[in-house]
């Protein structure tokens, strides 16, 4: 039996992941009490004693949680920013191809993907990979999530009885263009420029809609939406990420509709023209703890949606 550590486990992300792991019988989670679980010397013990440690810390933390670890067994996985365009680290997005998947198995280090930068990269990748859409395109992204992507803090503030009345309406953020997710768009795509990055928080507790356009001029010669189409539904055949038809919900597309879920779903919208690229997931799912946990499953070499609610 596997031990498990969760260096982190009071946040949303760390509390989903004991979620998922709780009814498991093929791993043992290492737990501190609560007057530990911030302790130097005793997240140190767990995370040597770990064969899996979750981190679920902010970028500092989870960097000064990895130089704590002396021995060469323990697989890390890193929820947050801080190692995701790192070149020694599996990228820990398995259906992007086999070579992703055959790194992760591999690894003792694995970075999970960003909330955000997820349902980019899904749409993204597989047009740069099949030559579709050029390295040099200039895109932008539109991505609407659920307040709990803020943790805490943020779901104290739409939770409160007395909240302040702006809340009530979508919040429009990363106004600096300097998202921290951009990088890894980025990188992990291979194109040459960072998108325009629009995310939106709004009052809904989790779910996640990521929408790129994309002109058919913006095309190779040759390729259009039917092209799109085909790449998707040849990549994506599920469990976890699966391409679907058509999201169109009465001439809407709900936001939150997989709340709770770990799966993603893939669909492409718009016209001959003016294409729209949509990803749907949960921003605590396939955008973060259900990500981590396909990760720690294929390390162990089970089926990957094992304790996933797809």
């Amino acid at each position: 039996m596997k031990k498990v550590f969760i260096d982190g486990s009071a946040g949303t992300t760390g509390l989903r992941i004991a979620d998922r792991l709780e009814s498991r019988n093929d791993i043992e989670l290492i737990r501190l009490t609560e007057e530990n679980r911030k302790d130097i010397a005793a997240r140190k013990a767990a995370l040597n004693t770990a064969d899996i440690a979750f981190l679920c810390l902010p970028d500092a933390a989870a960097v000064e949680a990895v130089s704590l670890i002396e021995n060469d067994t323990t697989v890390v996985l890193d929820t947050s920013t801080a190692h995701r365009t790192n070149e020694d680290w599996a990228y820990g997005f398995a259906e992007l191809s086999s070579d992703f998947e055959q790194k992760i198995k591999s690894s003792k280090r694995i970075a999970v993907p960003g909330c955000h930068a997820s349902g980019f990269i899904a749409l993204i990748f597989p047009l740069i990979e099949n030559g579709i859409l050029n390295k040099d395109a200039l895109l932008s992204c539109f991505s609407l999530t659920g307040y709990s992507g803020g943790g805490k803090k943020m779901i104290a503030e739409y939770e409160d009885n007395v909240r302040d009345e702006l809340l009530c309406a979508p919040r429009q953020y990363g106004l600096s263009q300097n998202h921290k997710h951009l990088p890894e768009m980025q990188k992990i795509t291979g194109i040459d420029n960072k998108p325009a990055f629009i995310p939106v928080v709004d009052d809904f507790y989790s779910g996640m809609e990521v929408t790129v356009p994309i002109f058919a001029s913006q095309l190779n010669e040759g390729f259009g939406v039917e092209d799109i189409k085909a790449v998707y539904k040849e990549k994506y055949q599920g469990p976890v990420v699966k391409y679907t038809e058509s999201f169109d919900e009465s001439g809407f597309v709900s936001a939150n509709k997989l709340s709770f879920k770990d799966s993603m779903e893939i669909s492409v919208s718009g016209n001959q023209e003016r294409i729209l690229l949509i990803a749907r997931y949960d921003n605590l799912g396939k955008g973060a703890s259900g990500a981590a946990v396909e990760c720690m499953n294929i390390v162990l070499g089970v089926d990957k949606t094992t304790g996933l609610e797809l």
